[in-house]
């Protein structure tokens, strides 16, 4: 499976050479391309990258708003996040419901939507993604996943949230709510918990973008050494082959 970062840049104001679009990432297999996420910086834009499916892991502008002229092929997303979506002039034959823990072939590939925590307005999802023998999981926004060990278990990469290093980014709203965006450095600590190998960063924040890229790697490689896990952080039209 062939993964390209379309985009690796969260929503936020500094913008880089590495990191200049908004988030989405086109997984490949077989000759069909599948597209997470379409932010706004792909409005207009979309039929360039002749993506066979589009795949929505929630409704934040820099995730949805690239389809708010509509889609040139089928939308994949929960039902809560096409209630945020339901006035975008997508077909209705392009609407696909994806219902959590359900895994649904799309376009050759598989996808698990798995429940996370992020934003009370707008539920978000990651999703275990596997074509052939290639198992991953792919969550660009998120403070905790629900139902963790199952959607880590015998994965081949982790490819997670960029927005902080080394502190949260978390807020709380009535009832002890969390929204916000886990550390990377929590991140690994999840990894190295359920043994892990190989953290992807994407959705990269202020620290990451607006940073001096070498101090910036080497804080990552000792905080990857720090727990045991290979990391990379991933900038606009980088490629990957999984196998």
């Amino acid at each position: 499976m062939k993964v390209k970062f379309l985009g690796t840049r969260g929503y936020i104001k500094p913008k880089s050479n590495r990191h200049r679009v908004h988030t989405s990432t086109l997984f490949a297999y077989r000759g069909k391309r599948v597209m997470i996420d379409c932010g706004e910086s792909w409005l207009g834009k979309i039929r360039n990258l002749k993506p066979h499916a589009i795949v929505i892991t929630h409704p934040h502008p820099d995730h949805v708003f690239g389809l708010k002229l509509g889609s040139p092929c089928p939308v994949y997303a929960t039902a809560q996040a096409w209630k945020k979506m339901k006035k975008f002039p997508i077909q209705k034959e392009f609407h696909r419901v994806l219902q959590p823990r359900r895994a649904e072939k799309i376009e050759g590939i598989t996808f698990e939507a798995f429940p996370v925590v992020h934003s009370v307005l707008a539920p978000a999802v990651g999703y275990r993604i596997s074509a052939g023998k290639v198992v991953l999981f792919y969550v660009p926004d998120v403070v905790r996943i629900s139902n963790r060990t199952s959607a880590f278990s015998g994965i081949r990469a982790y490819i997670g949230d960029g927005a902080a290093m080394t502190r949260p980014l978390i807020r709380y709203k009535k009832r002890g709510q969390l929204i916000g965006h886990a550390s990377i450095e929590t991140q690994l600590g999840w990894c190295r918990k359920e043994r892990v190998r190989e953290m992807i960063v994407t959705h990269c924040g202020s620290a990451i973008v607006g940073g001096n890229k070498g101090d910036v790697q080497r804080k990552l490689q000792s905080l990857g050494h720090e727990y045991g896990v290979r990391v990379e952080i991933a900038h606009d039209g980088m490629e990957r082959l999984l196998r």
